[in-house]
């Protein structure tokens, strides 16, 4: 089976080919950095328009790399939910009209579902008639999600939505974000996530006392608005770092207190759970410091970690067509009323707010 994945959640007009086993034969990504930059975010009319102008040449080209022509897909999986709703409709309208002219069958994918399943994704440069051997995780794991939008981590016994479960998320802004408006206010660009973490890299973790946040509660919910604060006040009082130490220690601090809270939360969470396999994904899963501490404190507690590759990480429609593929060998089709939302078909337990959960 073959499936032509289409992403357009935010800001990335993106299609791949995904076969059995999560084979990657093409992945094709067009960015809108550039476009959205200078705002210091994303802006929807703006993405929605770069869809638009993108998402046929994006489908052509990941067609063309993958050597296969349209008899030879199987089917169409598209991000649906949840995400910019503008953005969204571009590729479900895009995936209905293909299907449709097509004759093939047609799968709505849940964003968040994809970056859960995203480790199984398997991008060998090998002939695509070569099988591939290399270890992915067994049922069940807990996973880490952790992007520019959504921050939680899931006990997943299944690929399906149903057998999914939140055991805790932010009460407010994702870890995601937070890298980028800390970013900002260092006056980094965006995104922040890259810049930080290459600073980080040269600076001293222990140069300035930063609060982990909600690092202390018995519970896996998180916090990230609060150490937004601790920079933005820092800032207020001593202004921006004057120096490349100085700068690069702020970001390193910053970029250890929210890797520490977010790889404790997740082996915490596994060892509740009884599970002995811990997953990691979305866009924050790229960042370096975060990976390293994931692979060492599971080791220390006799857990299997499992981190997807880098191109796997941020958004991308491989993900999208490998969920798709699984939706679509179980039988499940969806019609011509397929919509756009933005919410997640995921069942959400966390408390937003202060407060008890």
């Amino acid at each position: 089976m073959l499936v032509l994945g289409i992403e357009s959640s935010c800001d990335e007009t993106a299609a791949a080919v995904v076969g059995e086993s999560g084979r990657v034969f093409s992945d094709v990504v067009h960015s809108q950095v550039e476009l959205h930059a200078p705002y210091g975010g994303v802006i929807p009319e703006l993405a929605s328009r770069d869809h638009l102008r993108n998402a046929g040449p994006v489908v052509r080209e990941a067609l063309a790399l993958a050597h296969v022509g349209w008899n030879e897909i199987d089917g169409i999986a598209v991000t649906h939910r949840p995400g910019l709703v503008g953005a969204l409709l571009v590729g479900v309208q895009m995936a209905k009209g293909l299907a449709w002219a097509n004759g093939l069958p047609l799968v709505g994918v849940d964003h968040l579902v994809g970056h859960l399943l995203a480790v199984f994704l398997r991008r060998s440069t090998e002939s695509r008639d070569t099988a591939v051997h290399a270890t992915v995780p067994e049922f069940p794991f807990v996973a880490l999600l952790a992007s520019g939008g959504h921050t939680a981590i899931y006990r997943v016994d299944g690929p399906s939505a149903a057998e999914i479960r939140e055991l805790g998320a932010t009460r407010d802004d994702a870890a995601g974000e937070a890298f980028d408006k800390v970013a900002k206010l260092l006056g980094l660009g965006y995104p922040g996530g890259p810049a930080i973490d290459r600073l980080a890299k040269n600076g001293n973790p222990k140069a300035v006392a930063l609060t982990p946040p909600m690092g202390h509660t018995k519970s896996f919910d998180m916090s990230f608005s609060g150490i937004k604060t601790q920079i933005a006040a820092r800032i207020r009082e001593h202004g921006r770092p004057t120096s490349e130490v100085e700068l690069a220690g702020l970001c390193a601090s910053f970029q250890a207190t929210v890797t520490s809270v977010l790889s404790e939360k997740l082996i915490k969470a596994a060892v509740h759970e009884g599970v002995r396999t811990v997953v990691i994904g979305g866009g924050v899963a790229a960042n370096r410091e975060l990976r390293e501490r994931v692979a060492a404190r599971a080791a220390e507690h006799g857990l299997s970690a499992f981190l997807p590759e880098l191109a796997s990480c941020t958004d991308n429609a491989a993900m999208i067509a490998y969920a798709g593929l699984i939706k679509l060998r179980a039988g499940e089709r969806d019609g011509w009323d397929l919509v756009a939302t933005s919410a997640t078909s995921l069942p959400r337990e966390t408390r937003k707010g202060r407060g008890h959960r």
